[in-house]
Order: structure tokens, then C-alpha cells, then sequence
């Protein structure tokens, strides 16, 4: 046994894809006995009783297409995370996944939508469905793909963004701080079909970095030529506004920025926020590591079309800098109460807790020590801000404080492996094979996740495409009602589900 279970862990180690690895993790699960443990439905870290009788009753009532009686109980007990099914430990003990119970009420809740959506009943005529999944899709909340800072280890996001794209998980809404903002507006400016090809690791082109000569540099004020990476941006990312990409794709792109003015205050630009400004440039801020490229000023598409000053007095710098996973503001405005994070800042990711490998006394009093220094520091910090009047020092101050006190991890967090890269690495040009490494390296750190990120957003993305019907649907009613000929296709056409939804 020992040789089989052997052999299923080296298969997950070597293995090239999710199925090979969700394969071999299910050898491993069945040697040890853990799908035993996934079958059984008992255990104390969730209310499995609550769950088994939501499954019992949805599955009756479906069968029963009673569907007034099941919207009545689905929007009464419809809300994230009942029952504590979103519990990390659940998704500690077996390899390829949690209970099966959790499966089931997930699936149960997702079919039980479908039906009501597409199913014709009293209780919810068209124009009031439509609304019913708004208020139940906004009650429920969304997930959301925040993209850390990292310079080149930023690659990594890549491999992450590619197999959640490929296993339908890829959420609608992303924030991408830094590098991450290069990730974030190629997803959110290119279709699925685009995207699939641009995410290939012989399509990445992330040429950014070029030293200035000494006399250069102390000109511009910075290390590194900034028209390089601004190439990079532009060869990534097509010329659209933030109001322009979310009409093209309908994915929600948020970019942080930070101020270089001590009176401003850090942004998220979105489609809400900053609807008109261009995402390349709000990038080029992201960009903008304090040091090693200037300030940027943010520009924006006015209604004639030209390129103009967006807020003219300012400059930005570094998403980084205040806010590298923007969670709370992100909430606010989009309403999303569950965060993918991929990170890979080298100064954080040393400190992450794996906050589903380990558990007990050990990895706390490791974790504890490891992150002691990083409290300290910001206390530090804090008191020499508070205290002290240094021209030209405080501002460094305030940026340290502000990276060290930030928030680096989500509900779930994705990261490299805990190494020390050399900053060569971080800062130099990867070639073709470094490219490769990182984005299957994102892969991989990506796997063991996977079944927990689909139970986790299932749900939501299940709103999405419900209310993509709906919304169809009710314009065309609007249309017909309007007395006006439907458009060329849309007579007697089946509505799918392939959309991604709109911004509830």
C-alpha cells in the first residue's frame, strides 16, 4: 500500500495537467480511505444536518416542480457560506476535494436556479424574475480575482488566470495592483476565445525592463526607461477606456493607484469610477515602482474621442504601494465578499499562512515568528510617522508603513513556493523558458484549489448566467412591447448560458 500511495503522490508531482493531477489525487484519496471520509456526511466542522435537509427538500420540490414553494425557501435561506460550508479544514483532509454532501447542495442550489429561470410560474412572472435574481444575486454576493504585485514574478498570475479560464472559473470581476494590472487588462479587454490564445506561454511578450544611463536616470528621475514598459503595455493591451472593456467582455477591471502627492489619496479606477480613463495608461501607473519609474499622469478619452489629462495636477505611482489586493474597496463597489488573491510579491509571500496545510501548535508558533518582525516593523514605522518631522524622509516612511500594514491574503490565496528569488530575477526580462516555469508553476499552485474555488463560486456564476437569460429576454419583451420588430436572429431564438452576466 505504502508503494501505491507512493506512487499516486509522485503522479501529482509530475503530473502536466488538472485532470492527470485530479487523477492521481483521487488514487491517493481512495489508498488512504479518504473518499470514505468524503462520502460520509457526519462531521463537526459544518452543519451537516442544515445541509442535508436543504439537499432532501430542493431535491423534492424540483421533482415536484413546485418551483413557488422553492423560490420562497431558496431566497429565505440563500446566503454564502450556510451552514459553514466554506470552511478551509473541510477542504484539508482529502486531496481531490470535500464532502460529497457539500458537492450535492451546491449542485442541488445551482440546478434549482436554472430551473426557476428558465421555467415559466406564478409566483415570478418575467419582469419580476428578473428582479427576484438581482436582489437574490446581490444578496448572495460574488467572487473576485485580485492580482498582486511581483514584477516578473508576475508571470505567475498567468499560469493561475490560464487554468481557471480553462476549468470555467475565471471570475468576473478582477483587481490587478502593479504587474498584476498588466494581467488583470488583458483579461478584461479580450473575449474568451482571445484570451485562450493570448494566455498561451509562446504568445506572453513581457518585455519591460532596460536601464538608463547614469545621466538619463538622474534626468528622469528613475532607474529604468519607462517607454519600455510602456511598449510592453501597449503590445499587450488594446486602446480601450474602462467604460469600452466592459462593454467589449463584460469582466469588471479594476486598477489601484496609488498617490505621489501626500494630500491625494489611493483610487481603484474601474468602469464606475473612472469610466472614460484608458487602461493602458491607469497600467503604466500601476506600473510606476517609486524609484525605478516616475509618476505618471492618468489620461483619458473625452467625448470627441482625444486623449486628455485625467485630473491634470496629479501623479500616481504603484498600486502596491497603499492597496496590492483592494478587497474592501472592490466590496463596496461591486459587491464581492469572496476573494481569490494570487500573490507574489516577494516580501509577502515568505509570510502567507497556509491556512489549509497546516493546522495546530507547531505552524502556529511558526507562523507567529515569522510574522513578529513585520508587526514590529510597522509599529515602527507608525511611531516615526506620528512623532517626527524628517523633510524628504517621511514620505519614504508613509510608503513603507502603508506595504506594511496592508492585507496580502484572501478567502483563498494562491501563491509560489516559499523561496527567496534573487533580484535578478524579480527585475530582469524573463526569457521563453523562465516564462514557461512561471506560468506552469501558476498552474500548479492553482490545482489544489480547484475543487474549492468551483464550490465556492458556483453559485454566483450560476446568477451570472441566469440573469444574462433574463436580461435578454427582457429586452426583447421590452422591444415587442415597444411595437418594434425584433433584431435580425432574435426571432424564435434559444437563450444559453454562455454569457458571463451583467453588473447587478
Amino acid at each position: 500500500m505504502k508503494s501505491e500511495v507512493g506512487a499516486a503522490e509522485q503522479a501529482m508531482t509530475q503530473a502536466a495537467s488538472y485532470q492527470e493531477w485530479l487523477d492521481a489525487a483521487r488514487s491517493f484519496d481512495a489508498q488512504y480511505g479518504l473518499n470514505r471520509w468524503q462520502r460520509d456526511k457526519q462531521c463537526d466542522d459544518y452543519d451537516y444536518r442544515l445541509i442535508a435537509s436543504r439537499v432532501a427538500l430542493i431535491r423534492r420540490l424540483r421533482r415536484q416542480k413546485d418551483y413557488d414553494q422553492l423560490t420562497f425557501s431558496l431566497r429565505e435561506e440563500l446566503h454564502r457560506n450556510l451552514g459553514n460550508v466554506d470552511n478551509p479544514v473541510l477542504y484539508r483532509h482529502a486531496k481531490s476535494g470535500t464532502k460529497k454532501l457539500i458537492d450535492d447542495f451546491v449542485n442541488e442550489v445551482t440546478g434549482a436556479l436554472t430551473d426557476m429561470c428558465d421555467a415559466d410560474f406564478t409566483l415570478l412572472p418575467p419582469m419580476i424574475k428578473r428582479r427576484f435574481f438581482k436582489r437574490a444575486a446581490r444578496s448572495f454576493g460574488r467572487s473576485a480575482l485580485l492580482l498582486s504585485g511581483g514584477a516578473s514574478l508576475g508571470l505567475f498570475h498567468v499560469g493561475v488566470v490560464a487554468e481557471l479560464h480553462e476549468q470555467g472559473l475565471l471570475p468576473r470581476v478582477l483587481a490587478g495592483s502593479s504587474v498584476g494590472s498588466i494581467i488583470g487588462g488583458v483579461i478584461a479587454t479580450h473575449t474568451d476565445t482571445e484570451l485562450a490564445e493570448r494566455l498561451r506561454a509562446e504568445n506572453v511578450d513581457f518585455e519591460w525592463n532596460r536601464l538608463m544611463g547614469v545621466q538619463d536616470a538622474v534626468k528622469a528621475g528613475s532607474l529604468m526607461d519607462q517607454s519600455v514598459l510602456r511598449r510592453s503595455i501597449d503590445s499587450n493591451i488594446p486602446d480601450l477606456t474602462f467604460i469600452e472593456a466592459y462593454e467589449k467582455t463584460r469582466r469588471i477591471l479594476n486598477i489601484s493607484v496609488s498617490p505621489s502627492d501626500r494630500h491625494q489619496f489611493p483610487r481603484l479606477l474601474n468602469y464606475l469610477t473612472a469610466p472614460n480613463v484608458l487602461i493602458r495608461n491607469a497600467v503604466l501607473a500601476s506600473c510606476a515602482i517609486p524609484g525605478v519609474f516616475p509618476p505618471v499622469q492618468l489620461r483619458a478619452r473625452n467625448y470627441a474621442g482625444r486623449s486628455v489629462a485625467h485630473l491634470p495636477q496629479s501623479r500616481w505611482i504603484d498600486g502596491s504601494v497603499h492597496d496590492d489586493v483592494p478587497k474592501d474597496r472592490v466590496n463596496r463597489q461591486h459587491n464581492v465578499n469572496h476573494y481569490i488573491v494570487s500573490q507574489t510579491n516577494p516580501h509577502v509571500v515568505p509570510f502567507l499562512s497556509k491556512e489549509i496545510e497546516q493546522s495546530g501548535v507547531v505552524p502556529f508558533i511558526h507562523g507567529l515568528l515569522v510574522r513578529s518582525p513585520m508587526i514590529q516593523l510597522e509599529h515602527v514605522l507608525d511611531l516615526v510617522d506620528r512623532n517626527f518631522d524628517l523633510p524628504g524622509v517621511n514620505s519614504i516612511v508613509r510608503a513603507a508603513h502603508a506595504v506594511v500594514r496592508q492585507d496580502y491574503s484572501g478567502d483563498i490565496t494562491i501563491y509560489p513556493a516559499r523561496r527567496a528569488p534573487g533580484l535578478g530575477r524579480i527585475f530582469a526580462n524573463p526569457n521563453p523558458t523562465q516564462v514557461a516555469k512561471l506560468l506552469q508553476e501558476g498552474r500548479r499552485a492553482t490545482w489544489p484549489h480547484i475543487e474549492r474555488i468551483r464550490n465556492a463560486t458556483q453559485i454566483s456564476r450560476t446568477f451570472d448566467a441566469c440573469l444574462y437569460r433574463l436580461s435578454a429576454r427582457y429586452r426583447f419583451v421590452r422591444r415587442r412591447l415597444a411595437g418594434s420588430a425584433p433584431p435580425p436572429g432574435m426571432a424564435g431564438r434559444t437563450f444559453h448560458s454562455g454569457g458571463r452576466g451583467t453588473d447587478a
